[in-house]
């Protein structure tokens, strides 16, 4: 029965969480808008999501250590890594910014309503499998 429901709301929890770190990452764009020389990156979504789904997901790295007193740092959520991508600049800085602040509140904005309507669609998922567990 939990494997069934796994395979009920597993897509779902997988879009959840690409569709959470890729809000972080536009997030960190925004945020060094005015730094000079950082380069706004992005997830390509579709194709994270496509890679989650096949099993064949990016492993985190692991950190090699020369000496027993070194601590190894783990992911703070446990997630795996993604395939950060750099975005090409619509016009280039003289400060070597690739932000593009219009763009980046776009697709922050996108994200967030796409964040949501996921979320709106598991619940409605969960309601009625819940309506079809329960007796007339």
């Amino acid at each position: 029965m939990i494997d069934k429901l796994e395979g009920a709301l597993g897509f779902y929890q997988d879009a959840l969480n690409l569709r959470h770190e890729r809000q972080k990452v536009l997030a960190s764009n925004i945020a060094n808008g005015d730094t000079p020389n950082y380069k706004a990156r992005d997830i390509d979504f579709a194709q994270e999501l496509s890679r989650v789904q096949q099993g064949t997901a990016r492993q985190p790295v692991a950190l090699s250590t020369t000496s027993p007193m070194h601590i190894g740092k783990p992911l703070a959520d446990g997630s795996q890594t993604r395939e950060l991508l750099y975005r090409v600049p619509a016009q280039p800085s003289l400060d070597g910014n690739t932000v593009d602040m219009d763009s980046e509140r776009a697709q922050f904005t996108d994200n967030a309503v796409r964040y949501q309507t996921s979320l709106v669609m598991i619940n409605s998922r969960i309601q009625g499998l819940k309506s079809a567990m329960q007796p007339e």
